[in-house]
């Protein structure tokens, strides 16, 4: 999973995503999960990255660290009881 920062988020349902030694990547709305509303411009993110028709694009864009914080490591404690 790539990393990167909000560069820029509009109200149309798009941005673009800043990631270190790379073009700026483009996403969409569709590929935040339900979560586009919650990201804000300058946020970290990880997502994955796919070649869309005009370049690459991310895909499963979710806030820096939300998807490790989840049922990864309570599944971990619950295997140990």
């Amino acid at each position: 999973m790539a990393t990167g920062i909000i560069k820029k988020k509009t109200d149309k349902g798009f941005g673009f995503i800043t990631v270190d030694g790379s073009d700026d990547v483009f996403f969409h709305h569709s590929a935040c999960n339900g979560q586009f509303d919650n990201l804000q411009e300058g946020q970290a993110v990880q997502f994955d990255i796919e070649q869309g028709e005009k370049g690459p694009k991310a895909t499963n864009v979710v806030a820096a660290g939300a998807e490790s914080a989840g049922a990864g490591s309570a599944g971990d404690e619950s295997m140990a009881a």
